[in-house]
Order: structure tokens, then C-alpha cells, then sequence
């Protein structure tokens, strides 16, 4: 995967975090405080420079009351996502 469609992803994940936050009424340090996350990192996770691991993930997600993948899912809910090729292209990892 190229750097920037991973650099993009963790955006994509970010702004979804900071609109549940924001929906939720929630600033940054009052998340940070719920999560056990600093603010810092918070911002940084938010703002897509920062890579976060699956515990943080789930930390925001509990103090979001929202689940996981939620905020993994860049597609509406319920909707299945159907890969543009079939297959793996396993080429591409030699």
C-alpha cells in the first residue's frame, strides 16, 4: 500500500474520531481523560499523524460508546464493499 493512501486512511479514521468526538459534545481533553490517551496524541491520531495501535482504537471506542469499527468503516453502515478486482495481487509483495 502506498504511503499516501495510508497517510490518507489514518486521516479518513482520524476525522471520523474527531466528529464523534465533537458530536458527543466532547473536547479533546475531556477524551483524553475517558480514554487514557493524551491530548496530544489524541490531536495527532485526529489530525492523521499518527498511527494508532488496535488498544488505542478501542480505548476512543469505549469512550466514545461507539463501536470499533465504526470508526474503521469509511462506507455507511450495512453496506458491503465490493473490491473494484477480484483476487489478490499478491505480485505486488515480493
Amino acid at each position: 500500500m502506498a504511503v499516501d493512501q495510508e497517510g490518507r486512511r489514518l486521516a479518513s479514521v482520524g476525522n471520523r474520531i474527531r466528529k464523534a468526538r465533537e458530536d458527543r459534545g466532547l473536547n479533546l481533553h475531556e477524551l483524553a481523560r475517558l480514554s487514557g490517551i493524551s491530548a496530544p496524541a489524541l490531536s495527532l491520531i485526529e489530525t492523521g499523524k499518527r498511527d494508532l495501535r488496535v488498544t488505542s482504537l478501542l480505548r476512543i471506542a469505549d469512550a466514545l460508546r461507539i463501536a470499533a469499527g465504526d470508526l474503521l468503516q469509511d462506507n455507511p453502515a450495512g453496506a458491503v464493499r465490493v473490491a473494484a478486482r477480484g483476487g489478490y495481487d499478491l505480485g505486488d509483495y515480493k
